[in-house]
């Protein structure tokens, strides 16, 4: 088994981990974040009703205008976070989970909740 493929399964082990502990609701919804190499998603959801109530990536255009230069990096990550805050706190929701999915948490993951945080969205 080649290195790309055991991080894989580790991220995919430690993602199964933390979702048997967490969960979102209607009050405090689940953020659950992915990266690639290229950009940064995050979605809003609420695992009651099994719904998705609303996602951001690095490649939206309100997102992608204030970048500059490459989107897969750390302020970016931030940016992005700060947009989905912002659209957190349109909707009334105050406190949110935070779902690392499997992800460590620094770098762009750990950028992407202070983002999150700047906007005023407690976790």
């Amino acid at each position: 088994m080649n290195a790309a493929k055991k991080r894989l399964l580790a991220r995919k082990r430690n993602k199964a981990h933390v979702r048997k502990r967490i969960s979102g609701n209607d009050a405090r919804p689940r953020v659950s974040v992915f990266r690639s190499a290229k950009h940064i998603y995050g979605q809003v959801i609420d695992d009651v009703k099994a719904e998705t109530l609303l996602s951001v990536s690095s490649l939206e255009k309100e997102v992608k205008e204030q970048i500059k230069g490459h989107s897969g990096n750390k302020a970016a990550a931030q940016l992005a976070g700060k947009v989905l805050g912002e659209k957190l706190k349109a909707k009334g929701h105050e406190t949110i989970v935070f779902d690392r999915n499997g992800y460590l948490f620094h770098g762009r993951i750990k950028s992407f909740a202070d983002g999150i945080r700047e906007a005023g969205i407690k976790f």
